[in-house]
């Protein structure tokens, strides 16, 4: 028995070992679920802030890569005006001249062979090809500057001829020899409750522990559609796929709202209103992944000690079952034990009481072979043949014989 004292009333009583070893373990457990829920807490606010972070420098490498856009288009511009400033002032001494190079040249011909005719109208060929060219080159530039404007407004997206699911399925493909040999990217082709996403991301260590999964739904829509939808359209339904398929996270790869500052910044948190959820423009496909991955890994060995402690609480908890299991079962073997060998007691006193009787059997036989022998010794030949003439005259005989 234990001995415990109330820390509130100051009461003393006792407890048997059972009782005392649920206590210990109620103890034991309330201590380790509040400890595990502080860790869990706090792995949640690390990987929120490590997500945070990343999002923070991705969009100011974003706006580094725009600055720099910026800054090329305008040299690009300045370029091209120079050269067609250039150019033009070589077209208009070139057109100016032409007329009068050709006049001469066509004079000339009345004085020139054949062959110098066709050489003639070689230079005339070639000069006219040089002003063709002249304006071609600047027609290019022009067609340049315009591609370039198209790429700032559209912020870089690349939509190669395929549709934005397309899209995306190739650059993950070309992307996952840098960094996501692991990983697993298909479209979600199970229905649940009537509802289903575009892809699934999922990614796991060398141990095959899965550590990451996102939901993706992607949303493209064309200039001339006549109905015009918006991000905020497609989130309640995203968040349901992501629950459903028991996903960590969903992002939104969209092409919608084309012209609104918000979504053409980066990549736009909307965890406010849907938990673990992000809106992105296509060329932000690869980098969400990306920093979500990362700041996931950051985190596998916070979730690898949690597990731990889950595991060795369940030793713990597992070996004190075991453990009264073997006391319980041991009492009940020490019982059973105890009756066979109060039987066997019994037993061996009857025996001996049994050979008490024996002993005493023998010893009275004893007695009366002794008194036997006592007078077997006793017994002579004259005894025997008192009165009795006909041995006694026998043994006389069988002497003299002798």
């Amino acid at each position: 028995m234990q001995e415990l004292k109330c820390p509130n009333c100051g009461k003393t009583f006792q407890v048997d070992e059972a009782g005392y070893a649920s206590i210990v373990k109620q103890v034991r457990d309330n201590e380790f679920s509040k400890d595990l829920k502080t860790k869990e807490e706090q792995f949640e606010i690390d990987k929120a802030q490590a997500v945070k972070i990343a999002i923070m420098e991705a969009e100011q490498k974003f706006s580094e890569i725009i600055s720099e856009k910026d800054y090329r288009i305008v040299k690009l511009e300045s370029d091209v005006k120079e050269e067609r400033m250039i150019a033009e002032k070589s077209i208009d001494k070139l057109t100016i001249n032409k007329d009068a190079e050709i006049k001469k040249l066509q004079n000339q011909l009345d004085s020139f062979d054949k062959d110098k005719k066709i050489e003639i109208n070689d230079l005339i060929s070639k000069k006219e090809e040089q002003i063709t060219a002249l304006e071609l080159q600047v027609k290019y530039k022009d067609d340049e500057i315009e591609r370039l404007k198209d790429f700032k407004a559209k912020q870089s997206v690349k939509i190669l001829g395929e549709n934005l699911e397309q899209h995306c399925k190739i650059a993950f493909e070309q992307s996952r020899a840098l960094g996501f040999a692991n990983a697993y990217f298909e479209k979600d082709n199970e229905v649940l409750e009537g509802s289903k996403g575009d892809f699934i991301f999922r990614d796991y260590d060398d141990e095959g522990n899965e550590y990451i999964s996102i939901m993706f739904d992607m949303k493209n829509e064309a200039d001339i559609s006549s109905t015009k939808k918006k991000n905020e359209d497609f989130l309640e339904k995203l968040d349901k796929d992501r629950r459903l398929k028991k996903c960590e996270y969903a992002v939104l790869v969209s092409m919608l709202e084309q012209d609104s500052e918000l979504y053409n910044t980066g990549i736009v948190d909307v965890s406010y209103k849907y938990k673990k959820m992000y809106v992105v423009r296509p060329q932000f496909f690869i980098p969400i992944i990306t920093l979500l991955r990362n700041a996931a890994i950051r985190t596998i060995e916070y979730k690898k000690e949690v597990e731990l402690m889950k595991r060795q609480n369940k030793d713990v908890t597992d070996f004190e079952d075991k453990l009264n299991d073997f006391k319980d079962k041991f009492s009940k073997n020490v019982l059973e034990s105890g009756k066979k060998f109060q039987t066997a007691i019994e037993e061996i006193d009857k025996t001996i009481e049994h050979l008490k009787k024996v002993k005493d059997n023998l010893l009275s036989s004893e007695k009366k072979l002794l008194s036997a022998n006592n007078k077997l010794e006793d017994l002579t030949i004259k005894k025997l043949t008192r009165n009795n003439p006909t041995m006694q005259e026998k043994f006389k005989e069988a002497k003299s014989s002798k």
